[in-house]
């Protein structure tokens, strides 16, 4: 074994070892599993639309606010028209 692999062991070992004051006492194993299988939920925003926006609430909301006019337009363009008469 060269020294710098001797190095790189050592190095892995410590980074492996859990600290004392971890409690995972109280943990569920594989409770996010299944979610995480169906796939990833991040979404990229191109950086001239990320630069409108300070943070994710404000995103958040501008999308929320596209979905409920989007959804009364539709249903404007749905609704039989009155015919005056």
């Amino acid at each position: 074994m060269h020294a710098s692999d001797e190095n790189m062991a050592g190095k892995a070992k410590r980074e492996d070892a859990m600290r004392s004051h971890y409690d995972f006492s109280g943990g569920e194993r594989g409770k996010h599993a299944a979610r995480y299988a169906e796939g990833p939920n991040v979404v990229v925003l191109a950086p001239d639309v990320a630069a409108m926006f300070p943070d994710s609430i404000a995103v958040n909301e501008a999308l929320r606010t596209f979905v409920r006019m989007s959804a009364r337009t539709v249903s404007a363009k749905a609704a039989p028209k009155k015919r005056g008469g």
